[in-house]
């Protein structure tokens, strides 16, 4: 899946055993790809940056993390420390794999204002935060968030789709989301049929 980048999703991979975060990184990564094909982007750059940014939250008590993010008014103190551990854990890394000091610099700074920077620093950046963002809609976390926050799937996956314009950067981000909210709430909808066959 990781192709030349297989290296680093296995470094990595200790730090994303909390707050579900392999299943979301595996599941940003596809949405990374999308977004490079369609939008350019270095995939050098983004490719590892979507790999590594979480890979901080395994320094945040697991017991402070759901007060750090989600659809509720959250601590962005805790929520900066990921970025921050982020960042300093990515570089650790890929200076282990003897990645190009450049680059780097470049996916360590992107990590270290993933969630908290408003204005993308390049395309690169841009992708990587909205292929974080993207995961929101997919099938896996809606269940995962209304079961981690206790909000109804029909609530919470209308909500996301009153996000769209404010949380995502590209056009194939926009386009995307709302085509996989569209996907979430059709599912929601589809009647449920018991054993005897009657709805």
């Amino acid at each position: 899946m990781f192709g030349p980048f297989h290296e680093v999703y296995e470094l990595a991979k200790p730090f994303l055993n909390t707050r579900n975060n392999e299943i979301h990184m595996k599941i940003s990564y596809a949405f990374c790809s999308k977004l490079l094909e369609r939008e350019g982007g270095v995939e050098t750059v983004a490719k590892p940056a979507i790999i590594l940014h979480d890979v901080g939250w395994k320094m945040v008590p697991e017991e402070l993390q759901l007060k750090a993010f989600g659809p509720h008014e959250y601590d962005r103190k805790i929520n900066r420390i990921h970025e921050v551990e982020g960042a300093r854990i990515a570089r650790e890394i890929l200076e282990k794999v003897k990645y190009d000091p450049v680059l780097i610099d470049e996916i360590a700074e992107i990590i270290l204002g993933h969630d908290s920077r408003q204005d993308p620093l390049s395309i690169s950046d841009a992708i990587v935060k909205d292929a974080d963002k993207l995961w929101r809609f997919s099938q896996e976390a809606l269940i995962i968030d209304s079961e981690r926050f206790s909000i109804d799937p029909r609530v919470h996956a209308v909500w996301l789709g009153q996000q769209i314009d404010g949380w995502l950067i590209t056009e194939t981000g926009r386009k995307t989301a709302r085509e996989e909210q569209q996907l979430r709430i059709a599912g929601l909808e589809k009647p449920t049929v018991n054993p005897s066959g009657q709805k």
